[in-house]
């Protein structure tokens, strides 16, 4: 019985989620540098690929957020419906990176000297750049920008059947989310035991445990015959590329406010295996968040300008401008 009701708790728990208009996730790598840098040791890297020491430190303290709010429930949501989202990438010394699209507006900005610092690709000064770059000068400085989400789609190509180019890569259709959503239950009542606990603050926490080896292999053997429907370049893997997956037990720690998830805890240390990990573990946290909004004195981006221009230009009569990092379009389009 404790098993059925546990199951049904959290069933009801992430229908409430689709339910609301508008939430908010917060990911938190709960975890070290030095255990980074171990499971990093464990992957046998080639010399000079090793993950940096400004990698490491960054990824440990890293928090990524996401918010999206629709004119109508989440579960019932079509591209269209969405109005709003956010997505920041933090640090304990700040925002490293943070993206919002309003409408058809996407607005941007980057702590750039630091995401260089990290990628090992250092950014140039603002003020090496030519006249052409306009707005492309306030990226740089970690400043807000803005441009038409319709330019990027024309820039990047999409949108464009009529003349020949790709067509926007399709997202996943009502029918198709309530295959997956089938499939991840199916999986999770076979392969998943449950319990239930009370917490402090009149919370209740569920547990789920399960072989992590099994469970991403019945998953992915659910999700293998709805490819077709998934969208071009999605590749799942083989059970052959399974099978050498650690199949130790992990458990997932949810804990619920009168009924409502709030937060997701998984320790993923005993998937290190040998690696000398001190502490390995996500926090996924739910609440409403706040509504995106655009930001103030954001600069228009001309996204064609800037390439056949700035860039075109920089390459025929600039040729010691380091261009290298740069990657302005493809950062943005990455996001989106």
């Amino acid at each position: 019985m404790e098993q059925l009701s546990a199951g049904k708790k959290l069933d009801r728990a992430f229908d409430k989620l689709g339910e609301k208009n508008r939430i908010s996730f917060e990911l938190d790598l709960d975890t070290d540098a030095a255990s980074l840098k171990a499971l990093d040791a464990k992957s046998d890297p080639e010399p000079g690929e090793e993950i940096p020491d400004e990698a490491a430190d960054m990824l440990s303290g890293a928090k990524v957020t996401l918010t999206v709010q629709s004119k109508k429930p989440i579960q019932d949501s079509g591209d269209k419906d969405f109005v709003g989202m956010a997505m920041k990438v933090s640090s304990p010394d700040g925002d490293l990176v943070e993206y919002r699209v309003i409408g058809d507006v996407a607005y941007v900005r980057a702590d750039m000297d630091t995401v260089g610092k990290v990628t090992g690709s250092p950014v140039p000064s603002a003020d090496d750049l030519p006249p052409e770059a306009g707005a492309f000068k306030d990226v740089l400085q970690g400043k807000w920008v803005k441009f038409s989400t319709k330019d990027m789609e024309k820039a990047s190509g999409k949108g464009e059947e009529a003349g020949g180019g790709p067509a926007p890569a399709p997202s996943f259709d009502a029918k198709t989310q309530k295959k997956l959503t089938e499939a991840l239950r199916k999986v999770v009542a076979r392969e998943v035991t449950f319990k239930t606990a009370d917490g402090e603050d009149g919370t209740e926490h569920v547990t789920a445990t399960a072989p992590f080896r099994s469970l991403v292999t019945q998953l992915f053997g659910e999700i293998r015959p709805l490819a077709k429907d998934l969208p071009p370049g999605m590749e799942l893997p083989t059970d052959k590329d399974l099978k050498d997956a650690p199949n130790k037990k992990v458990t997932a720690d949810f804990t619920l406010k009168d009924g409502e998830l709030t937060e997701v805890d998984v320790d993923l240390a005993k998937l290190a295996e040998d690696a000398k990990v001190k502490k390995l573990g996500l926090t996924l946290r739910m609440s409403e968040g706040t509504r995106p909004t655009a930001p103030a004195g954001a600069k228009k981006l001309d996204l064609g300008e800037m390439a056949q221009g700035f860039f075109g230009g920089a390459a025929m009569g600039e040729p010691d401008i380091d261009k290298s990092g740069l990657g302005g379009g493809d950062f943005a389009d990455s996001d989106l």
